[in-house]
C-alpha cells in the first residue's frame, strides 16, 4: 500500500511561516518542505504534516485567520535510483 503524505499549501511563504510558528506553539509537528509539483505550481513552500494532525491544523488556520490553499494528499514518490549516475 502506498504511503500518503499530507502537505499544507499556501499562496505565499509568509502564511507558511505564520502557520509553522502557531503549530509549534501548539506542539503540533510540521516540517517546512518544498511544495511537490504534483500538488501545486504555486508558492514553493509547504508544510509536511501528519494525517492525525489535520483537524488541529484546520482549527488553527481558522482561529488565526491564516490563508491556505488546501491540504493536499500526495502519494510518496521514492525513487531509489534518484541521483545515481553509475
Amino acid at each position: 500500500m502506498p504511503e500518503i503524505q499530507h502537505y499544507v499549501l499556501f499562496p505565499n511563504h509568509d502564511n507558511a511561516m505564520r502557520l509553522h510558528r502557531e503549530l509549534k506553539n501548539l506542539g503540533v509537528r510540521a516540517t517546512i518542505a518544498p511544495t511537490p509539483r504534483a500538488a501545486s505550481k504555486c508558492c514553493g513552500v509547504s508544510l509536511l504534516v501528519r494525517r492525525e494532525d489535520v483537524e488541529k491544523i484546520k482549527a488553527c488556520v481558522k482561529e488565526h485567520g491564516i490563508e491556505i490553499l488546501k491540504i493536499a494528499e500526495i502519494e510518496r514518490d521514492v525513487n531509489p535510483m534518484r541521483d545515481r549516475y553509475c
